[in-house]
């Protein structure tokens, strides 16, 4: 027989082999094309090269192969002493392969009978391991995002700012910058009691010690600041499903179109995350603790003594309301001119009680006299999550526990707490988790369905 009617006939014996196994393969990889959000984005290329390299290298096996090896065969070749040592083993490996080969064919309702114990065990092994979005990488470097209590001032929030820092400065060795911003407007609401904190360290060969070691360490030293409350935040591997950068792992988002029954549920739900191991500190961004003074005034009253709405309105606007009357020059710039109460007059809401006002007469009259104060709380800022009013609960995670665990603990306290009215979402690093799970399923089933088909079919043709 001549090289190349030996290379034609070797091809056609081998034709169905190579087809159904490329065809498997692909089918394996295929479906990691239709996955959608970031993971669809970030693996489609991999399964189109993948399944293009499988069936490029089926179209080489039948066509390149083949022919070289006729053209480029030699006559008379001896084989070495290497391939006389080691040829015997691979003939027995061979001999073995064909006869466990046989012998399975002839029981082939055995093959199902692997299939469902391998998928239960997949599902069984699955279901223990740890769910992640991703495994944190050690970047160098963390956030402190800090609030103060509602109502603090600028200084207060700063001197917190700097005690963190002298902490942290004095505590990590590691630690190569530390550089924190009071009421940052780049990094949040930019309310004066808010504070924003980078902290970039040495990089690993140049110390001991990982990032998360010293996450937890400073998460531990934070803890012991009662004056703000402050989360330690490592910036994910893998970002894509909104909320604010740098944010807390977990975040749970509840709707209701009635917004008293969120102020009502969020302290429940707050008590129940604080009460889960599973969580190592939370925040929500819908809170009921900025401080308001109402100011109603006694009409009858009022009018009885001669004062008119309009003179309460105005002296409370001039003692107050920092309004700029004018501008000034000096040495060559510009200033204001900003009526209002020196400091020591305006930081109680006594100090209301004191004001005095003209009447038509002419005569003083004390504010106390024709108004009626009453402190109360109301949110600083409303909250909407796809057109609906909503709260963003957010937590951190406890040392061994991942976002898979967060998230299945939010949902458990959902159903716990809240009743049919409420909607749920995700948003962050949650969201991104969601979706690369219900993806990743939905490509597994679809591989396997693929799978499953092709052998099927490989098996009628055979």
């Amino acid at each position: 027989m001549s090289p190349l009617e030996a290379a034609h006939k070797g091809s056609a014996e081998i034709f169905f082999v190579v087809i159904s196994t490329s065809i498997t393969l692909a089918a394996v990889f295929l479906p990691v094309i239709f996955m959608e959000g970031f993971v669809g984005r970030l693996f489609r290329e991999f399964g189109i090269v993948l399944s293009g390299a499988v069936l490029i290298s089926a179209f080489v096996s039948l066509t390149l192969t083949p022919m070289l090896n006729a053209r480029l065969i030699r006559k008379n070749q001896k084989h070495s002493r290497f391939y006389e040592r080691t040829e015997p083993f691979f003939r027995k490996l061979d001999d073995n392969y064909r006869n466990s080969l046989q012998q399975f064919m002839k029981k082939r309702y055995m093959a199902w009978v692997v299939l469902g114990l391998v998928t239960g065990m997949i599902f069984l092994f699955g279901g223990m391991l740890k769910k992640e979005l991703a495994p944190l990488e050690d970047r160098n470097w963390f956030r402190l995002l800090v609030t103060a209590p509602e109502g603090a001032s600028f200084e207060y929030t700063d001197k917190f700012m700097n005690s963190v820092a002298d902490m942290i400065m004095d505590s990590v060795p590691e630690r190569r910058i530390c550089l924190t911003v009071t009421a940052p407007g780049f990094a949040g609401s930019g309310a004066v009691n808010t504070g924003f904190g980078r902290i970039v360290l040495t990089t690993p060969d140049e110390r001991k010690r990982s990032q998360q070691q010293i996450v937890d360490q400073v998460s531990a030293f934070t803890r012991s600041f009662p004056a703000a409350r402050t989360f330690v935040v490592q910036e994910q591997t893998l970002s894509a499903g909104g909320g604010p950068r740098g944010s807390l792992p977990v975040q749970f988002v509840i709707q209701n179109s009635d917004f008293e029954k969120l102020k009502a549920v969020i302290p429940v739900f707050m008590k129940e995350i604080n009460s889960n191991p599973v969580f190592q500190g939370s925040d929500v961004n819908l809170k009921f603790n900025k401080p308001e003074l109402q100011v109603s005034i006694d009409r009858e009253k009022a009018r009885m003594l001669g004062v008119s709405m309009l003179d309460v309105a105005q002296t409370l606007q001039l003692a107050f309301s920092g309004q700029r009357f004018a501008y000034f020059q000096r040495q060559g710039k510009q200033y204001q001119v900003i009526g209002q109460f020196d400091r020591a007059n305006r930081d109680e809401p006594t100090d209301l009680r004191m004001i005095y006002l003209r009447n038509d007469k002419g005569e003083l009259v004390q504010l106390d006299n024709v108004v009626k104060l009453e402190e109360q709380s109301s949110p600083p800022q409303l909250y909407h999550y796809n057109r609906f009013k909503a709260a963003t609960l957010s937590a951190g995670l406890a040392p061994g526990s991942t976002i898979g665990d967060g998230v299945e603990a939010m949902n458990r306290i959902a159903e716990k707490v809240l009743d049919e009215s409420f909607s749920t979402e995700l948003t962050g690093a949650s969201r991104d988790y969601a979706e690369s799970s219900s993806n990743a399923l939905y490509a597994f089933m679809l591989a396997r369905l693929l799978f499953i088909l092709s052998l099927l079919h490989n098996l009628k043709v055979s």
